[in-house]
């Protein structure tokens, strides 16, 4: 039994919850999501609360459970509060800037890169070296944000890229460092 996909999900007052056939549309002050259900499970609010249950008891629809619930719990927080992930740019000469809904980044390259975000998703850099990446839908929050990460890594030398907030790049020892004959 998924303990998990057995809570309910409370709805909170700004927040309208739809379901049709298999269809899950929730509304909210951040915007409006829409996810398709498996036909395994049976989605039900009552009480202000949304309910989901297996309608098999097979090994798959028992080990999406617990998903299934979290990806509703989700849609609501997020058209509720929102998601967000920090980006932090290090290296001397590293940047970003907004242009309109551009993102340009400054990496070392011969070029600055572009990149622009799909719909639902949105950027503001913090200052030149913090990018903040945000939205209503988590998965294409964390897409996003690992895009950009993906176009320029940190490098475990002397950590130079993009990384999360708080993400600790293991470095290693350089040539000199390693006491050679020379």
């Amino acid at each position: 039994m998924s303990r998990v996909g057995k809570r309910p999900i409370s709805i909170p007052e700004k927040v309208k919850v739809l379901v049709k056939d298999r269809m899950v549309e929730v509304e909210g002050p951040k915007g409006k999501l829409v996810r398709e259900i498996p036909f395994n499970y049976r989605i039900t609010i009552s009480n202000n609360q949304v309910i989901v249950e297996r309608l098999k008891d097979d090994r798959q629809t028992k080990a999406l459970h617990g998903t299934v619930r979290t990806l509703i719990s989700n849609m609501i927080k997020g058209t509720l509060e929102g998601f967000e992930k920090y980006l932090e740019i290090v290296g001397t000469g590293y940047r970003a800037k907004l242009e309109g809904k551009v993102l340009s980044l400054s990496l070392g390259f011969s070029h600055t890169v572009s990149y622009t975000p799909p719909e639902g998703v949105n950027i503001k850099v913090m200052n030149p070296t913090t990018i903040r990446v945000y939205g209503c839908d988590k998965q294409k929050v964390g897409e996003v944000a690992a895009q950009i990460r993906e176009i320029k890594k940190p490098e475990p030398y002397k950590g130079k890229g993009i990384r999360y907030r708080g993400e600790i790049v293991k470095r290693k020892v350089g040539k000199a460092a390693l006491g050679g004959k020379g």
